[in-house]
Parts: C-alpha cells; sequence; structure tokens
C-alpha cells in the first residue's frame, strides 16, 4: 500500500478529510525532485513535510482521495 500511495501523491492526487479540513498532497513543482516536499494544509495553515511524513499523515489520520476546495481533484 506504501507505494501506491506514494505513486498517487507524486500524480498530484490530493488526500484530506472535509471534516477537519486537512489536506496532503504533493505540489506540481516538487514532480520529479529527488527529494520532493509536500504540503500538509489545516485551518491553523500550511507546512511543508517530507514525502515520508506526507505518507504517515495519509495513513494515521486515515486521508482519502478527496476534491481540495481551492485546487480541486489533483496539484497540478
Amino acid at each position: 500500500m506504501g507505494v501506491m500511495l506514494e505513486s498517487e501523491l507524486k500524480s498530484g492526487k490530493i488526500f484530506g478529510d472535509f471534516e477537519n479540513n486537512e489536506y496532503v498532497y504533493m505540489p506540481a513543482s516538487e514532480f520529479g525532485v529527488d527529494e520532493p516536499l509536500c504540503v500538509y494544509e489545516t485551518l491553523e495553515g500550511r507546512e511543508d513535510v517530507t514525502l515520508e511524513e506526507a505518507l504517515r499523515l495519509v495513513r494515521v489520520r486515515s486521508l482519502r482521495p478527496v476534491k481540495h476546495p481551492r485546487l480541486g481533484k489533483t496539484s497540478c
């Protein structure tokens, strides 16, 4: 499952939870970078996280593919 989640993040898929207003995604500017950063977004703001941390957040918080209120279905 980890490889599949990583692949989905690297393709621009946005994971989130509408009720808690949390989103994790990889910005298009990070595609193809050796050590890409992802974004963890909440009501309190946005922060850069490593790909490993983004994968952990998706798993621990049970985030699912969603449509972001501003970005839509993908970050590309």
